[in-house]
């Protein structure tokens, strides 16, 4: 089954970059650090697109970073060299994932679930709760319909627009459904304005009855 957005992202992979250069320089680049401080171990990114967030991975971790689009892994596989650690490529739905149960410290998603359906998102997040290890945590940047008046009427008019080109929303709500999909939320703040937010959950460590099992 072809997942939603696929061809969207099949037909824009070629001006992708050019499209989020903006936003790249006045925003992205100075928060992407944020998502991997502090990580280590064997990372799992979800929706690498062109790879941006190559040269900010932690030194001595190891990543498999997974993108639906056959397309965007191919720009994402001419950052390799600028990677900050050893990455692994695959194609892969993160509704679907090809890894064993526990099998990563930590996962991010930049910009993910703002473009995942509305029914996708439990799914999803449960996805990534299964491959991670107890206590590991996910670290999702998204952005969120904004309460400022100014900013809420900028994206109304971005919405048909994003939609067209991403399949993205603002109003995913991911951050209400992390207890659906046996998550704990740890932190969320807003890292640009009101209209990003770095979200942090974790999986629930093991109970000493679990541990034993």
């Amino acid at each position: 089954m072809t997942p939603p957005n696929w061809q969207k992202y099949q037909r824009v992979a070629l001006f992708y970059d050019l499209l989020d250069l903006p936003f790249e320089v006045s925003r992205y680049r100075r928060i992407r650090p944020l998502l991997f401080a502090g990580l280590s171990g064997r990372i799992l990114e979800a929706g690498v697109g062109t790879g941006r967030n190559f040269p900010f991975y932690p030194p001595g971790a190891r990543v498999v970073a997974i993108d639906f689009s056959p397309a965007m892994l191919s720009r994402a596989e001419r950052r390799l060299s600028l990677a900050a650690a050893p990455v692994e490529l695959r194609q892969m739905d993160v509704t679907r994932l090809d890894f064993p149960d526990r099998s990563f410290d930590a996962a991010v998603a930049t910009f993910l679930f703002c473009v995942l359906p509305d029914a996708l998102q439990v799914p999803a997040l449960k996805e990534l709760r299964r491959v991670l290890a107890p206590g590991g945590e996910i670290r999702l940047l998204e952005y969120v319909r904004p309460a400022g008046r100014g900013r809420r009427l900028l994206t109304r008019v971005w919405a048909p627009w994003i939609a067209a080109l991403y399949g993205a929303s603002f109003d995913r709500g991911t951050e209400r459904l992390l207890g659906k999909a046996g998550l704990e939320l740890l932190e969320t703040r807003f890292v640009v304005a009101d209209l990003l937010k770095l979200i942090t959950a974790r999986v629930p460590a093991l109970q000493p009855a679990e541990s034993k099992a």
